[in-house]
């Protein structure tokens, strides 16, 4: 399988049934945690009052439609429990979203519609209310599509994007939208015919999933995923159509960030999805993981030669056993990561306090499927969540659909407690915010 995904032809990933052999599953995205904020924004470096809880709607269950959930998790009289909820009356495919550099506004994105609701956490952060709607995000784009989420840049937001109107494939770009909901620019990303001046190692996909900033070295890193047309069908056609399954990023894009400019594109083959910047002050690297090769990777300046390189350091799990990481969280004092994969429903800790040299210290089951880890900025308390898209999702008993939280001693995680999201008729829960009274005093 490696020697397929390391093919540097555009866009070419395995024909599935080998990759799929043995799995009956598959699937990826994710992304959020107090450790991988915005470095403009205000940060909870205390206790957690709240988890919002960006929730995709279910037509089995409830009213269907996608959900906005305050969990609270703050130690008291509401801890664990269901504290309020905001149904947006329709599906969107919700998936990713993020704060305003404020934290007063939380932008919440649909995948399938390219929808932007716009939620008010600053008036009564246990009761976030729905303020706006964004419904004309492909015309005012000029044709992106897909908005993966929403990263707070001063008096605005980065929006990632994971498709285009002209063929639903993966070429997309960066938006950028105002604080206030105005549109400001589209920048597309590099390709193979249209590289915008950027060096490319190997390919250029134009694909996108994921964008952050490192502002002291004037740089941006984004990944890639895959387009419209594939995270929109059902799984197991999917992985049985030999052209759907080309159809998936091998690529991360290093940009100058002050003039948007694309400077390198390099090749991570097995779609690379989040990435987290280390926060030490001479720590000029990041990570990523890649789903479908299941390998940690490392993007990071050459001390000697200050040129960006991007090199894999290190598996997780077993690759061959297909455990499909797609989500990772990197503690705040860059000492260790926690990567949640959905295959085998497992988090893998790793050491990495020599990021050229990780090293797994602990594993524990999570669930029958598992997506997003988030962790609090003391690295005491982290959260899952089970969802990764609505036709992607396990199925049967494997279906599972939770909201958990654990402690961490440095060793080992400690369960605390469950909330079933079927049960409780709110849907598939899948990305997690952290919200606190604190801020706004």
């Amino acid at each position: 399988m490696q020697s397929i995904l390391n093919d540097p032809h555009p866009h070419r990933i395995p024909s599935l049934p080998a990759l799929v052999a043995g799995l009956g599953l598959l699937a990826f995205p994710a992304r959020a945690d107090e450790t991988c904020m915005s470095p403009y924004m205000p940060r909870i470096t205390g206790q957690e009052e709240f988890v919002y809880v960006w929730t995709l709607g279910d037509e089995s269950i409830g009213d269907g439609s996608d959900k906005l959930v305050t969990v609270g998790v703050k130690p008291g009289r509401t801890y664990g429990q269901v504290l309020h909820s905001v149904s947006v009356g329709s599906r969107n495919e919700a998936h990713h979203g993020g704060f305003t550099d404020d934290r007063r506004q939380l932008w919440l994105a649909g995948l399938e519609t390219s929808r932007i609701f716009i939620f008010d956490v600053h008036t009564d952060p246990a009761r976030p209310s729905l303020i706006r709607i964004i419904d004309d995000f492909a015309e005012k784009t000029g044709g992106a599509v897909g908005p993966h989420g929403a990263y707070a840049l001063p008096g605005r937001v980065l929006i990632p994007c994971l498709s285009n109107t002209s063929d639903l494939g993966g070429r997309t770009a960066l938006v950028e939208y105002s604080n206030e909901g105005n549109f400001i620019a589209t920048h597309w990303m590099p390709t193979q015919s249209d590289p915008r001046g950027a060096a490319i190692e190997s390919v250029a996909d134009g694909y996108g999933y994921d964008a952050r900033v490192l502002p002291r070295k004037n740089v941006m890193l984004s990944s890639s995923f895959t387009g419209w047309s594939n995270y929109t069908m059902d799984f197991a056609q999917m992985v049985q159509d030999p052209e759907a399954m080309k159809r998936f990023g091998q690529t991360m894009v290093l940009w100058d960030f002050h003039a948007r400019q694309p400077r390198k594109v390099f090749h991570v083959p097995g779609a690379p999805l989040e990435i987290r910047w280390a926060w030490g002050p001479t720590h000029n690297y990041a990570f990523t993981a890649s789903a479908l090769t299941s390998k940690l990777w490392l993007v990071y300046e050459d001390a000697d030669t200050r040129e960006w390189q991007a090199r894999e350091v290190a598996d997780i799990g077993d690759p061959s056993q297909l455990p499909l990481p797609v989500d990772i969280s990197l503690s705040s004092d860059d000492s260790t990561l926690f990567v949640s994969c959905f295959g085998d429903g497992k988090v893998r800790v790793f050491d990495v306090s020599n990021p050229h040299r990780p090293r797994q210290t602990y594993e524990e089951s999570i669930g029958r499927q598992v997506n997003m880890v988030s962790q609090s900025w003391d690295g005491r308390r982290l959260y899952f969540t089970s969802s990764l898209l609505a036709r992607w999702d396990k199925k049967g008993e494997d279906n599972e659909q939770y909201f958990k939280a654990y402690r961490w001693n440095g060793r080992r995680l400690r369960h605390q407690f469950t909330l079933d999201f079927a049960k409780l008729e709110l849907g598939r829960p899948h990305h997690m915010l952290f919200g606190s009274t604190q801020l706004f005093k």
